[in-house]
């Protein structure tokens, strides 16, 4: 018994450290709520599609949303959906989280620009809602930058 009692003192100093430990710790690696319900809508929406290149096997996950390699239609000729990762020189990393919701819901760009119209914001995307459109751009600002100049747009093809 004599043994049982002399350890009796490690357990709690033991769960006390581990305590500690955790609460000082780095935050894991998990997505927040945000980032997390922005990752879901990206997906079921469509952005990967368009805004990240492809192989004959699908799309480059190693290049995620770091421009469309095949022109879209849209009013005004066909053009390659844009870097949409917070890469500053080639994406929406001088954008703010603001900005990136705004341009989802209204097609609306920081510099007053409207995105072209194969850019579904009018149909699709206007009426998500604030927390929706924030949660998006959250996860677009949570992705590493990737520095991919699209090539610019192309003038409508003849019919």
């Amino acid at each position: 018994m004599g043994g049982l009692r002399t350890g009796f003192w490690r357990r709690p100093l033991w769960l006390a450290l581990m305590a500690l430990v955790a609460a000082v710790s780095p935050a894991r690696s998990t997505p927040s709520g945000d980032v997390a319900r922005g990752t879901y809508l990206a997906r079921i929406t469509g952005c990967i599609g368009c805004h990240t290149p492809r192989t004959r096997d699908g799309v480059l996950e190693a290049r995620l949303l770091s421009g469309g390699d095949h022109p879209i239609a849209g009013n005004l000729g066909r053009f390659f959906p844009p870097n949409i990762t917070p890469d500053q020189a080639t994406g929406l990393g001088a954008w703010t989280a603001a900005d990136i919701g705004r341009a989802i819901k209204t097609g609306q760009t920081p510099d007053g620009r409207i995105l072209s119209s194969a850019m579904p914001w009018r149909t699709q995307f206007s009426g998500l809602t604030d927390s929706d459109a924030l949660a998006v751009a959250a996860y677009l600002k949570s992705l590493p930058p990737i520095s991919n100049r699209v090539p610019p747009p192309l003038p409508p093809e003849k019919k």
